[in-house]
Protein backbone atom coordinates (compact mmCIF):
# COMPACT_ATOMS: atom_id res chain seq x y z
CA UNK A 1 0.00 0.00 0.00
CA UNK A 2 1.50 3.45 -0.74
CA UNK A 3 1.90 5.35 2.35
CA UNK A 4 -0.76 8.97 2.46
CA UNK A 5 1.90 11.60 3.05
CA UNK A 6 -0.29 13.80 5.52
CA UNK A 7 2.23 13.62 8.16
CA UNK A 8 4.58 15.42 6.10
CA UNK A 9 2.94 18.74 7.07
CA UNK A 10 4.28 18.02 10.86
CA UNK A 11 7.02 20.60 11.88
CA UNK A 12 10.44 19.25 13.05
CA UNK A 13 10.13 20.84 16.15
CA UNK A 14 6.41 19.74 17.20
CA UNK A 15 8.17 16.12 15.84
CA UNK A 16 10.88 16.81 18.26
CA UNK A 17 8.65 17.69 21.05
CA UNK A 18 6.21 14.42 20.49
CA UNK A 19 9.73 12.12 20.58
CA UNK A 20 10.96 13.48 23.71
CA UNK A 21 6.96 13.37 25.24
CA UNK A 22 7.30 9.55 24.39
CA UNK A 23 10.81 9.15 25.43
CA UNK A 24 10.93 10.71 29.20
CA UNK A 25 7.81 9.19 29.68
CA UNK A 26 8.09 5.72 29.00
CA UNK A 27 11.49 6.08 31.01
CA UNK A 28 10.06 7.12 33.73
CA UNK A 29 7.12 4.60 33.58
CA UNK A 30 10.20 1.63 32.93
CA UNK A 31 11.98 3.09 35.98
CA UNK A 32 9.02 2.93 38.43
CA UNK A 33 8.30 -0.27 36.99
CA UNK A 34 12.31 -1.62 37.20
CA UNK A 35 13.14 -0.48 40.74
CA UNK A 36 10.54 -2.75 42.20
CA UNK A 37 12.40 -5.94 40.10
CA UNK A 38 15.78 -5.23 41.10
CA UNK A 39 14.01 -4.38 44.76
CA UNK A 40 12.44 -7.16 44.42
CA UNK A 41 15.55 -9.41 43.80
CA UNK A 42 17.97 -7.19 46.31
CA UNK A 43 15.56 -6.11 49.26
CA UNK A 44 11.76 -7.75 49.39
CA UNK A 45 12.37 -10.65 50.26
CA UNK A 46 13.99 -9.84 53.60
CA UNK A 47 11.56 -6.43 53.93
CA UNK A 48 8.53 -8.03 52.78
CA UNK A 49 8.77 -12.01 53.84
CA UNK A 50 11.61 -12.12 56.17
CA UNK A 51 9.71 -15.55 58.22
CA UNK A 52 9.81 -17.87 54.90
CA UNK A 53 13.56 -18.27 54.34
CA UNK A 54 15.98 -17.38 51.72
CA UNK A 55 13.87 -19.43 48.60
CA UNK A 56 11.07 -19.34 49.79
CA UNK A 57 11.34 -15.15 50.32
CA UNK A 58 12.39 -14.59 47.23
CA UNK A 59 9.64 -16.81 45.17
CA UNK A 60 7.42 -15.24 46.73
CA UNK A 61 8.98 -11.57 46.21
CA UNK A 62 8.78 -12.68 42.15
CA UNK A 63 5.44 -13.72 42.48
CA UNK A 64 4.76 -9.75 43.82
CA UNK A 65 6.57 -8.61 40.60
CA UNK A 66 4.31 -11.17 38.75
CA UNK A 67 1.14 -9.83 39.60
CA UNK A 68 1.84 -6.74 37.84
CA UNK A 69 1.72 -8.66 34.41
CA UNK A 70 -1.55 -10.00 35.42
CA UNK A 71 -2.74 -5.93 35.95
CA UNK A 72 -0.94 -5.24 32.47
CA UNK A 73 -3.38 -6.60 30.29
CA UNK A 74 -5.90 -5.19 32.39
CA UNK A 75 -4.43 -1.79 32.31
CA UNK A 76 -4.29 -2.30 28.41
CA UNK A 77 -7.93 -2.89 27.78
CA UNK A 78 -9.30 -0.39 30.36
CA UNK A 79 -6.59 2.58 28.92
CA UNK A 80 -7.03 1.18 25.28
CA UNK A 81 -10.70 1.64 25.52
CA UNK A 82 -10.21 5.43 26.10
CA UNK A 83 -7.28 6.03 24.31
CA UNK A 84 -9.35 5.19 21.47
CA UNK A 85 -12.30 6.99 22.39
CA UNK A 86 -11.15 10.24 23.75
CA UNK A 87 -7.15 9.94 22.30
CA UNK A 88 -3.94 9.27 22.93
CA UNK A 89 -2.62 12.21 24.71
CA UNK A 90 -5.38 12.30 27.69
CA UNK A 91 -5.32 8.77 28.82
CA UNK A 92 -0.69 8.98 28.72
CA UNK A 93 -1.30 11.69 31.21
CA UNK A 94 -3.32 9.35 33.63
CA UNK A 95 -1.30 6.79 33.26
CA UNK A 96 1.87 8.44 34.25
CA UNK A 97 0.00 9.91 37.67
CA UNK A 98 -1.20 6.04 38.11
CA UNK A 99 2.07 5.06 37.97
CA UNK A 100 4.42 7.78 39.78
CA UNK A 101 1.28 7.75 42.57
CA UNK A 102 2.00 4.05 43.47
CA UNK A 103 5.98 4.01 42.83
CA UNK A 104 6.37 6.77 45.84
CA UNK A 105 4.02 4.86 48.24
CA UNK A 106 5.88 1.70 48.14
CA UNK A 107 8.79 3.81 49.02
CA UNK A 108 6.91 4.87 52.40
CA UNK A 109 5.47 1.39 52.72
CA UNK A 110 6.00 -0.02 56.26
CA UNK A 111 8.21 -3.74 56.91
CA UNK A 112 6.80 -6.59 57.68
CA UNK A 113 8.09 -6.17 60.90
CA UNK A 114 5.85 -2.83 61.34
CA UNK A 115 3.09 -3.68 60.34
CA UNK A 116 2.69 -7.33 59.86
CA UNK A 117 0.90 -9.25 57.13
CA UNK A 118 -0.58 -5.33 55.94
CA UNK A 119 2.65 -4.59 54.54
CA UNK A 120 3.11 -7.46 51.97
CA UNK A 121 -0.75 -6.86 51.05
CA UNK A 122 -0.44 -3.67 50.62
CA UNK A 123 2.46 -3.94 48.17
CA UNK A 124 0.92 -6.94 46.12
CA UNK A 125 -2.44 -3.86 45.67
CA UNK A 126 0.48 -1.41 44.61
CA UNK A 127 2.66 -3.45 42.57
CA UNK A 128 -0.87 -4.11 40.71
CA UNK A 129 -1.35 -0.35 40.29
CA UNK A 130 2.09 -0.37 38.49
CA UNK A 131 1.30 -2.81 36.46
CA UNK A 132 -2.26 -1.57 35.14
CA UNK A 133 -0.42 2.05 34.23
CA UNK A 134 2.16 0.36 32.34
CA UNK A 135 -0.35 -1.80 30.62
CA UNK A 136 -2.12 1.23 29.11
CA UNK A 137 1.22 3.36 28.73
CA UNK A 138 3.34 1.39 25.88
CA UNK A 139 0.68 1.16 23.43
CA UNK A 140 0.19 4.89 23.98
CA UNK A 141 3.77 5.77 23.73
CA UNK A 142 4.40 4.20 20.66
CA UNK A 143 0.82 5.20 19.01
CA UNK A 144 1.94 8.70 19.66
CA UNK A 145 4.93 8.79 17.60
CA UNK A 146 4.12 6.11 14.97
CA UNK A 147 1.20 8.71 14.10
CA UNK A 148 3.09 11.82 14.13
CA UNK A 149 6.09 10.14 12.16
CA UNK A 150 6.53 10.87 8.44
CA UNK A 151 6.43 8.47 5.91
CA UNK A 152 8.76 5.97 5.78
CA UNK A 153 10.30 7.19 9.02
CA UNK A 154 8.01 5.05 11.78
CA UNK A 155 10.83 2.80 12.45
CA UNK A 156 13.49 5.94 13.44
CA UNK A 157 10.52 7.58 15.35
CA UNK A 158 9.65 4.41 17.18
CA UNK A 159 12.95 3.82 18.66
CA UNK A 160 12.13 6.98 21.10
CA UNK A 161 9.32 5.65 23.40
CA UNK A 162 11.32 2.03 22.92
CA UNK A 163 14.22 4.02 24.33
CA UNK A 164 12.16 4.25 27.75
CA UNK A 165 13.10 0.89 28.69
CA UNK A 166 16.59 0.25 28.49
CA UNK A 167 17.35 4.15 29.69
CA UNK A 168 15.24 2.95 32.94
CA UNK A 169 16.87 -0.54 33.22
CA UNK A 170 20.92 1.36 33.32
CA UNK A 171 18.97 4.66 35.46
CA UNK A 172 17.25 2.02 37.99
CA UNK A 173 20.71 0.07 38.17
CA UNK A 174 22.72 3.19 38.67
CA UNK A 175 20.02 4.78 41.26
CA UNK A 176 20.69 1.22 43.38
CA UNK A 177 24.44 1.19 42.72
CA UNK A 178 25.20 4.90 44.23
CA UNK A 179 22.78 4.59 46.63
CA UNK A 180 24.61 1.61 48.00
CA UNK A 181 27.75 3.34 47.33
CA UNK A 182 26.80 6.19 49.31
CA UNK A 183 25.84 4.37 52.35
CA UNK A 184 29.25 2.30 52.40
CA UNK A 185 26.82 -0.62 50.76
CA UNK A 186 26.51 -1.52 54.96
CA UNK A 187 23.13 -3.87 54.32
CA UNK A 188 21.59 -2.82 57.14
CA UNK A 189 21.20 0.54 56.34
CA UNK A 190 20.38 -0.53 52.82
CA UNK A 191 17.74 -2.69 54.01
CA UNK A 192 16.45 0.04 56.42
CA UNK A 193 15.89 3.24 54.28
CA UNK A 194 18.36 3.49 51.35
CA UNK A 195 16.43 1.06 48.99
CA UNK A 196 13.57 3.62 49.43
CA UNK A 197 15.32 6.37 48.08
CA UNK A 198 14.94 5.45 44.33
CA UNK A 199 11.49 4.79 45.05
CA UNK A 200 10.69 8.45 46.45
CA UNK A 201 12.93 10.25 43.39
CA UNK A 202 10.30 9.17 41.61
CA UNK A 203 8.16 11.77 42.18
CA UNK A 204 10.75 14.37 40.30
CA UNK A 205 10.67 12.25 37.32
CA UNK A 206 7.24 12.52 37.20
CA UNK A 207 7.15 15.67 37.41
CA UNK A 208 9.10 16.12 34.51
CA UNK A 209 7.08 13.90 32.43
CA UNK A 210 3.77 15.45 33.19
CA UNK A 211 5.17 18.85 32.07
CA UNK A 212 6.35 17.50 29.24
CA UNK A 213 3.36 15.25 27.76
CA UNK A 214 0.70 18.25 28.55
CA UNK A 215 2.79 20.10 26.11
CA UNK A 216 1.46 17.82 23.07
CA UNK A 217 -1.50 17.94 20.95
CA UNK A 218 -3.31 14.71 19.97
CA UNK A 219 -1.87 12.82 17.20
CA UNK A 220 -2.74 14.28 13.58
CA UNK A 221 -4.25 10.51 12.96
CA UNK A 222 -6.53 10.28 15.55
CA UNK A 223 -7.71 13.73 14.93
CA UNK A 224 -8.22 12.79 11.22
CA UNK A 225 -10.30 9.79 12.25
CA UNK A 226 -12.29 11.83 14.47
CA UNK A 227 -13.29 14.18 11.90
CA UNK A 228 -13.35 11.78 9.00
CA UNK A 229 -15.09 8.31 7.83
CA UNK A 230 -13.96 5.90 10.76
CA UNK A 231 -15.37 8.52 13.29
CA UNK A 232 -18.81 6.84 13.62
CA UNK A 233 -16.74 3.52 13.90
CA UNK A 234 -14.28 5.38 16.50
CA UNK A 235 -18.16 5.80 18.66
CA UNK A 236 -20.11 2.96 17.83
CA UNK A 237 -17.93 0.62 18.41
CA UNK A 238 -16.01 -1.02 21.87
CA UNK A 239 -12.57 -1.04 20.54
CA UNK A 240 -11.88 -4.35 22.36
CA UNK A 241 -14.74 -6.34 20.74
CA UNK A 242 -13.86 -4.35 17.42
CA UNK A 243 -10.21 -5.73 17.48
CA UNK A 244 -11.20 -9.15 18.50
CA UNK A 245 -13.85 -9.43 16.18
CA UNK A 246 -11.58 -7.89 13.10
CA UNK A 247 -7.65 -8.29 13.68
CA UNK A 248 -8.15 -11.26 16.74
CA UNK A 249 -5.56 -13.22 14.62
CA UNK A 250 -2.97 -9.97 14.67
CA UNK A 251 -3.14 -9.71 18.35
CA UNK A 252 -2.91 -13.58 18.69
CA UNK A 253 0.29 -13.43 16.70
CA UNK A 254 1.70 -10.05 17.13
CA UNK A 255 1.46 -11.71 21.27
CA UNK A 256 3.28 -14.85 20.65
CA UNK A 257 5.97 -13.14 18.56
CA UNK A 258 7.09 -11.17 21.61
CA UNK A 259 6.98 -13.89 24.21
CA UNK A 260 10.98 -14.53 24.24
CA UNK A 261 11.23 -10.77 24.09
CA UNK A 262 9.70 -10.42 27.39
CA UNK A 263 11.33 -13.71 29.36
CA UNK A 264 14.67 -12.58 27.71
CA UNK A 265 14.65 -8.95 29.31
CA UNK A 266 12.87 -10.21 32.30
CA UNK A 267 15.49 -12.54 33.04
CA UNK A 268 18.22 -10.82 32.54
CA UNK A 269 17.02 -8.20 34.88
CA UNK A 270 14.97 -9.41 37.39
CA UNK A 271 16.06 -12.90 38.02
CA UNK A 272 19.83 -12.53 36.72
CA UNK A 273 20.11 -9.86 39.08
CA UNK A 274 19.25 -12.33 41.93
CA UNK A 275 21.58 -15.24 40.59
CA UNK A 276 24.19 -12.88 40.60
CA UNK A 277 24.27 -11.81 44.07
CA UNK A 278 23.57 -14.74 45.58
CA UNK A 279 26.10 -17.21 46.80
CA UNK A 280 24.48 -19.99 44.97
CA UNK A 281 24.48 -18.32 41.87
CA UNK A 282 27.11 -16.26 40.60
CA UNK A 283 28.24 -15.17 43.94
CA UNK A 284 28.62 -11.56 43.05
CA UNK A 285 28.93 -7.94 45.04
CA UNK A 286 25.86 -5.80 44.56
CA UNK A 287 28.23 -3.18 43.33
CA UNK A 288 29.15 -5.59 40.34
CA UNK A 289 26.12 -7.10 39.36
CA UNK A 290 24.45 -3.18 39.11
CA UNK A 291 27.50 -1.92 36.92
CA UNK A 292 27.04 -4.57 35.07
CA UNK A 293 23.47 -4.22 34.44
CA UNK A 294 24.19 -0.59 33.67
CA UNK A 295 26.28 -1.67 30.97
CA UNK A 296 23.63 -4.17 29.94
CA UNK A 297 21.17 -1.10 29.50
CA UNK A 298 23.44 0.85 27.30
CA UNK A 299 23.73 -2.53 24.85
CA UNK A 300 20.46 -3.18 25.06
CA UNK A 301 19.76 0.58 23.93
CA UNK A 302 22.78 0.35 21.60
CA UNK A 303 20.49 -2.79 19.46
CA UNK A 304 17.13 -0.82 19.76
CA UNK A 305 18.24 1.95 18.12
CA UNK A 306 20.25 0.63 15.33
CA UNK A 307 17.33 -2.07 14.87
CA UNK A 308 14.35 0.38 14.86
CA UNK A 309 16.10 2.72 12.51
CA UNK A 310 17.54 -0.41 10.50
CA UNK A 311 13.46 -1.77 10.30
CA UNK A 312 12.53 1.44 8.01
CA UNK A 313 14.95 -0.21 5.74
CA UNK A 314 14.56 -4.00 5.68
CA UNK A 315 11.43 -4.54 7.13
CA UNK A 316 10.40 -5.07 10.86
CA UNK A 317 9.30 -8.78 10.15
CA UNK A 318 12.97 -9.52 9.25
CA UNK A 319 14.22 -8.88 12.26
CA UNK A 320 11.67 -9.80 14.30
CA UNK A 321 12.25 -13.26 13.12
CA UNK A 322 16.20 -13.01 13.20
CA UNK A 323 16.12 -11.73 16.79
CA UNK A 324 13.91 -14.69 17.95
CA UNK A 325 15.78 -17.33 15.77
CA UNK A 326 19.05 -15.98 17.93
CA UNK A 327 16.98 -16.43 21.21
CA UNK A 328 16.48 -20.24 20.76
CA UNK A 329 20.35 -20.87 20.40
CA UNK A 330 21.31 -18.19 23.32
CA UNK A 331 18.40 -20.34 25.49
CA UNK A 332 20.50 -23.20 25.82
CA UNK A 333 23.77 -21.25 25.70
CA UNK A 334 23.07 -18.73 28.68
CA UNK A 335 23.07 -21.02 31.83
CA UNK A 336 26.72 -22.71 30.27
CA UNK A 337 28.12 -19.15 30.16
CA UNK A 338 26.99 -17.93 33.60
CA UNK A 339 27.84 -21.23 35.19
CA UNK A 340 31.34 -20.12 34.49
CA UNK A 341 31.30 -18.37 37.91
CA UNK A 342 33.06 -15.31 37.01
CA UNK A 343 32.19 -11.90 36.99
CA UNK A 344 33.44 -11.58 32.99
CA UNK A 345 30.83 -14.12 32.55
CA UNK A 346 28.30 -13.07 34.09
CA UNK A 347 28.30 -9.72 32.26
CA UNK A 348 29.03 -11.39 28.91
CA UNK A 349 25.41 -13.07 29.48
CA UNK A 350 23.54 -10.47 30.89
CA UNK A 351 24.86 -8.12 28.10
CA UNK A 352 24.00 -10.47 25.11
CA UNK A 353 20.55 -11.34 26.52
CA UNK A 354 19.90 -7.80 26.62
CA UNK A 355 21.36 -6.93 22.85
CA UNK A 356 18.77 -9.84 21.36
CA UNK A 357 16.49 -8.11 23.56
CA UNK A 358 17.03 -5.00 21.80
CA UNK A 359 17.40 -5.94 18.04
CA UNK A 360 13.18 -7.18 18.32
CA UNK A 361 12.04 -4.40 20.55
CA UNK A 362 13.58 -2.28 18.33
CA UNK A 363 11.37 -2.78 15.65
CA UNK A 364 8.09 -3.57 17.50
CA UNK A 365 7.71 0.18 18.32
CA UNK A 366 6.73 0.42 14.98
CA UNK A 367 5.51 -3.25 14.13
CA UNK A 368 2.38 -3.40 16.53
CA UNK A 369 0.75 0.10 15.97
CA UNK A 370 1.06 -0.70 12.35
CA UNK A 371 -1.02 -4.15 12.82
CA UNK A 372 -4.11 -2.43 13.73
CA UNK A 373 -6.65 -0.13 11.69
CA UNK A 374 -7.22 3.52 14.01
CA UNK A 375 -10.68 2.94 15.76
CA UNK A 376 -8.75 0.12 18.16
CA UNK A 377 -5.13 0.72 17.02
CA UNK A 378 -4.69 1.80 20.94
CA UNK A 379 -6.38 -1.51 22.01
CA UNK A 380 -4.80 -4.01 19.88
CA UNK A 381 -1.43 -2.77 19.76
CA UNK A 382 -1.97 -2.76 24.00
CA UNK A 383 -3.30 -6.42 23.81
CA UNK A 384 -0.86 -8.13 21.90
CA UNK A 385 2.28 -6.34 23.62
CA UNK A 386 0.68 -7.41 26.79
CA UNK A 387 -0.21 -10.87 25.75
CA UNK A 388 3.20 -11.15 25.07
CA UNK A 389 4.10 -9.46 28.76
CA UNK A 390 2.25 -11.73 30.70
CA UNK A 391 3.00 -15.21 28.96
CA UNK A 392 6.80 -13.84 28.40
CA UNK A 393 7.35 -11.58 31.33
CA UNK A 394 4.79 -13.23 34.53
CA UNK A 395 6.03 -16.65 34.23
CA UNK A 396 9.37 -17.28 33.99
CA UNK A 397 10.80 -14.86 36.16
CA UNK A 398 8.40 -16.92 38.66
CA UNK A 399 9.15 -20.58 38.35
CA UNK A 400 12.89 -19.72 37.35
CA UNK A 401 13.83 -20.17 41.24
CA UNK A 402 11.91 -23.36 41.76
CA UNK A 403 12.80 -24.66 38.13
CA UNK A 404 16.50 -24.48 38.77
CA UNK A 405 16.08 -25.78 42.50
CA UNK A 406 14.90 -28.85 40.89
CA UNK A 407 16.69 -29.84 37.79
CA UNK A 408 19.55 -27.59 37.68
CA UNK A 409 19.81 -23.75 35.90
CA UNK A 410 19.95 -25.67 32.53
CA UNK A 411 16.57 -25.93 33.24
CA UNK A 412 15.79 -22.53 32.82
CA UNK A 413 17.39 -22.61 29.57
CA UNK A 414 15.61 -25.20 28.20
CA UNK A 415 12.56 -23.24 28.85
CA UNK A 416 13.78 -20.02 27.27
CA UNK A 417 14.16 -21.84 24.11
CA UNK A 418 11.27 -23.24 24.18
CA UNK A 419 9.33 -20.10 24.16
CA UNK A 420 11.60 -18.32 21.81
CA UNK A 421 10.52 -21.58 19.19
CA UNK A 422 6.58 -20.25 20.13
CA UNK A 423 8.12 -16.78 19.28
CA UNK A 424 9.73 -17.58 16.07
CA UNK A 425 7.09 -19.19 14.91
CA UNK A 426 4.68 -16.56 15.00
CA UNK A 427 6.65 -13.55 13.46
CA UNK A 428 7.21 -15.77 10.20
CA UNK A 429 3.36 -15.90 10.11
CA UNK A 430 3.29 -11.80 10.86
CA UNK A 431 2.80 -10.08 7.67
CA UNK A 432 5.84 -6.96 6.29
CA UNK A 433 4.03 -3.54 7.91
CA UNK A 434 6.67 -1.06 6.94
CA UNK A 435 4.74 0.29 4.10
CA UNK A 436 0.93 0.33 5.23
CA UNK A 437 -1.03 3.81 5.89
CA UNK A 438 -2.07 3.98 9.13
CA UNK A 439 -4.26 6.27 8.06
CA UNK A 440 -6.63 3.93 6.52
CA UNK A 441 -9.70 2.52 7.56
CA UNK A 442 -9.29 -1.61 7.24
CA UNK A 443 -6.23 -3.22 7.46
CA UNK A 444 -5.57 -6.50 6.25
CA UNK A 445 -5.39 -9.05 8.95
CA UNK A 446 -2.33 -10.34 9.93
Amino acid sequence: MTEVPKNESVDRKTLQRVAFASAVGTTIEFYDFFIYGTAAALVFPKIFFPALGATAGLVASFATFAVAFVARPVGALFFGHFGDRIGRKRTLVVTLLVMGTATVVIGLLPGASTIGVAAPIALVVLRFAQGFAVGGEWAGAVLLTAEYAPPGKRGVYAIFPQLGAPIAFALASATFLVTGLTLGDADQVFLDYGWRIPFLLSIVLVGAGLYVRLKISETPVFQQARGGPEASALLGTTPLLSAIRTQGRAILLGGGSGIALFAFFYMGTAYLTSFGTSPSGAGLSRPTVLTMGIVAGIAFGATTIVCGWLSDRVGRKRLVVAANAVAVAWGLLLFPVLGIGTGWAFGLGLVVTLAIVGVQYGPAGALLPELFETRHRYTGAGAAYNLSAILGGAVPPLIATPLAAAFGPFAIGIMLCILALISVSCAAALPETRSVDMTAAARASA
